[in-house]
């Protein structure tokens, strides 16, 4: 954003969990990353805190935010740490960054789901009149989305999931297809979009490339272009100029 350097959900490591092996290779080495601003994690599943990543991470990194609770899981570091409840706010000089509701479980291992209910969030960012929405993880929750955009009037990007998808029975009680994440697009009220959480671990059932083959099914038939949504390849750039 600007001259403001943001990490979402930062994942460098080979695995996650030690388990789960990459399918691609991470789109920019922690070598070439600029000094980071802030780093926020949107909830604990181990695809999303990576302890390891932070590691790697540390020399660089000035601030690292986390949903209210989810400090528990975070070692000590050289940068600094917050939680952020939702639609609390955290400043860092002109750099506004606000945690907002979505629906998915916040726990790491399963035996915390009780008391870990409150550590799974979205993040908006705003930024010398730059407003950008990471949905982190989600299912479609319409007055989730719908609350964030009464607050945030003006969303100049969207970053959604859009996966996984099948086995859909099991999946859409915590995670949104391409059709859902293209209503939740519509229900924030955002000029723009990328498509994320996709063909970088195996997840579900989804074969390869099925995320964003359904993707743009859904764009096809809602008339929405790559103008407008727009699917960033690994490693890729896609620079969004605000209306």
């Amino acid at each position: 954003l600007d001259d403001k350097v943001i990490l979402t959900d930062p994942v460098f490591t080979e695995t996650v969990g030690q388990l789960s092996r990459r399918l691609v290779e991470p789109g920019i080495d922690v070598e070439r990353l600029p000094p980071i601003d802030v780093a926020v994690v949107s909830h604990m599943h181990f695809d999303h805190l990576s302890i390891g990543s932070l590691e790697l991470l540390e020399p660089k990194l000035h601030q690292l935010l986390v949903p209210r609770g989810g400090l528990v899981y975070v070692p000590n570091y050289a940068f600094a740490t917050d939680d952020v409840a939702r639609f609390q706010t955290f400043s860092q000089g002109e750099l506004r960054v606000t945690a907002v509701p979505v629906r998915h479980p916040g726990f790491r291992f399963g035996a915390d789901a009780a008391w870990m209910t409150q550590t799974s969030t979205g993040w908006v960012f705003e930024y010398h009149g730059l407003t950008v929405y990471f949905g982190g993880d989600t299912a479609y929750d319409r007055q989730a989305f719908k609350s964030t955009a009464a607050r945030f009037p003006r969303i100049d990007l969207a970053i959604l999931p859009i996966g996984p998808i099948e086995p859909a029975s099991f999946m859409r009680r915590t995670h949104i297809d391409g059709d859902e994440a293209l209503q939740a697009f519509v229900d924030l009220g955002a000029t723009h979009m990328v498509p994320v959480h996709y063909d970088t671990f195996p997840q579900g059932m989804d074969p390869p490339g099925r995320a964003v083959e359904l993707l743009h099914l859904a764009m096809k038939a809602r008339n929405i272009s790559d103008a407008v949504v727009r699917v960033v390849p690994i490693g890729g750039q896609w620079v969004v100029v605000p209306r």
